[in-house]
């Protein structure tokens, strides 16, 4: 789909409610490629966190301070309707974007390196595990997923509950709390 402002393309990967587009949703995951300097999309009354999945890096502008981002570096997040614009260092990147509809929904984006195994514990409302690097399985007390790159397990529930993952590589776990 294209970006709101027209500068490149964009893969959703969930959105809340199911049939909302980019200009009523409650919160939206999805990843882009940025491949040319700009301007950010603006999305009013929206907060935002952004992670860089590939690519070296980019530096981004909001009300005038910058951040940079890489791989590395923990998710950022900044009020999407703030002036914000982005300038890449070498080369095209590729980002994780989460957004939630602010007084609706607040959200937390964490970075989660694993070597062998993990135990995640969610909290009230959606938890989102996305896989930026390597493979998982994924284990409950029911079940058992595979998780391999870009695929995004979704799970809801008023109870916390908990999953253990399997494997070597990088998760981004995304919890989504309504107000």
């Amino acid at each position: 789909m294209p970006w709101k402002n027209g500068g490149g393309v964009t893969v959703e990967i969930a959105i809340n409610p199911e049939n909302a587009s980019v200009d009523n949703f409650d919160w939206r995951i999805s990843t882009a490629t940025v491949a040319n300097d700009g301007p950010f999309s603006v999305f009013s009354g929206i907060d935002r966190t952004l992670s860089v999945l590939e690519g070296n890096s980019i530096v981004l502008d909001v009300e005038g301070v910058e951040t940079t981002l890489t791989r590395e570096t923990a998710p950022f997040a900044f009020a999407a309707d703030a002036s914000s614009g982005a300038r890449l260092i070498d080369g095209t990147i590729t980002d994780l974007n989460v957004m939630t509809r602010r007084g609706r929904f607040t959200h937390h984006v964490e970075r989660i390196v694993i070597d062998d195994s993990r135990i995640v514990a969610s909290n009230r409302g959606t938890m989102l595990i996305f896989c930026a690097e390597g493979n998982f399985d994924l284990k409950t007390d029911s079940r058992i997923a595979h998780l391999s790159l870009h695929d995004c397990l979704v799970m809801s529930g008023e109870a916390q509950f908990s999953l253990e993952l399997i494997g070597k590589g990088i998760v981004y776990r995304i919890s989504i709390i309504e107000v």
